[in-house]
C-alpha cells in the first residue's frame, strides 16, 4: 500500500484530473487521505458510490455541500452503467499542447479508500476486459494505465488514513470498508453500531425488518436480532458474535433500508 501510495503521488505532475471514490453513506469517513499529497491546482470530482444504499435525502444534501465548495459531484450505483455525461465531462477536459496545439487524451487517477469502489468505476469507464496500455514516456513505471473514454486512467490502491482514529476505522467496518476482524469483535462492532442507529433515530429500520424491540441495550438488541435469525448455540443461548457479523451484513449490503451514517452539517467530532 506504501508503495503504490508513492507511485500514485509521483504522478502528480503530468495528471489532469483525480477522480475521487467515496460511499455515499459515509462521505466524510471515506474521504481519501491521499487528497493533501495533490497540488491545489489539480482538478477534483468526487464520486459518491454506493448511493443505492445511501438515504437519498441525504446525498443530496452531500451533491448540494459539494457544489457550494466547488466541486463537481456525482452519485452512482457504480453496478449499473455510469451516464454519459460524466463520461462526456472527463473526455471534454482533454488539453492541448501548449505549442503544437495536439490534442491528447486526459490523464485521470481513481482514488479512495477499501472498497468504495474505485475498480468497478475504473471497469464502468474503460470495459471490463480493457487491456493495460503500455509504458507512457516520461512517466513514473510500475503502475498501470487503461485505456478510456478520451482518457488514460491509473488505478490506486485502496488507502485508510493511518492517522485515523480507531473509532472511525470501527465505524467503517459497519459498512464492511475494512475488516471488522482487525479492529474489533463482531458482537463488539455490531453493539457499536446499534447504540449509534438508536441516538440518532436509525434504528427503526431493525423493528422495519425484523420486527424487534429497539428500546434496550444494544446487547439486549443484538440478542433480539440473533433470536430472530435463528443465530443460536447449544441450547438456545444466543451467540453473539455470529448474530453481529449477519447484523452488521444487513446494513452493508442494504437489508436494513437506504441508511446514511454521515450528514454534511455533522462534523467527526459529533459522532459517537
Amino acid at each position: 500500500m506504501a508503495k503504490g501510495q508513492r507511485q500514485l503521488e509521483s504522478l502528480s505532475g503530468i495528471l489532469d484530473l483525480l477522480l475521487e471514490v467515496r460511499d455515499a453513506r459515509a462521505p466524510r469517513l471515506t474521504m481519501s487521505p491521499v487528497l493533501d499529497k495533490f497540488p491545489d491546482s489539480l482538478e477534483v470530482w468526487t464520486i459518491l458510490s454506493k448511493s443505492d444504499l445511501a438515504n437519498p435525502d441525504v446525498t443530496s444534501e452531500w451533491l448540494r455541500y459539494f457544489k457550494e465548495l466547488g466541486r463537481l459531484s456525482w452519485a452512482l450505483d457504480l453496478r449499473k452503467e455510469i451516464p454519459d455525461k460524466l463520461k462526456k465531462t472527463i473526455s471534454a477536459l482533454s488539453p492541448a499542447s501548449s505549442s503544437k496545439k495536439i490534442y491528447r487524451e486526459i490523464r485521470v487517477a481513481v482514488v479512495g479508500t477499501p472498497n468504495v469502489g474505485k475498480s468497478m468505476l475504473l471497469n464502468r469507464l474503460v470495459g471490463r476486459h480493457a487491456a493495460a496500455v503500455g509504458g507512457i514516456p516520461g512517466i513514473t513505471k510500475g503502475v498501470s494505465w487503461f485505456k478510456g473514454h478520451g482518457c488514460i486512467i491509473v488505478d490506486s490502491p485502496g488507502i485508510l488514513d493511518p492517522r485515523g482514529d480507531a473509532r472511525a476505522h470501527r465505524m467503517l467496518a459497519w459498512l464492511s470498508s475494512t475488516r471488522g476482524q482487525v479492529i474489533g469483535s463482531w458482537d463488539s462492532l455490531a453493539c457499536e453500531c446499534i447504540e449509534f442507529l438508536q441516538e440518532h433515530d436509525l434504528a427503526s429500520s431493525l423493528t422495519d425488518t425484523w420486527g424487534i424491540d429497539i428500546s434496550g441495550t444494544p446487547q439486549e438488541v443484538l440478542e433480539s436480532v440473533g433470536r430472530r435469525l435463528g443465530k443460536l448455540s447449544q441450547g438456545g443461548v444466543v451467540n453473539l458474535e455470529t448474530s453481529g457479523r449477519a447484523m452488521l451484513d444487513a446494513l452493508s449490503t442494504g437489508k436494513l433500508g437506504r441508511i446514511s451514517i454521515e450528514r454534511p452539517g455533522v462534523s467527526r467530532s459529533e459522532l459517537p
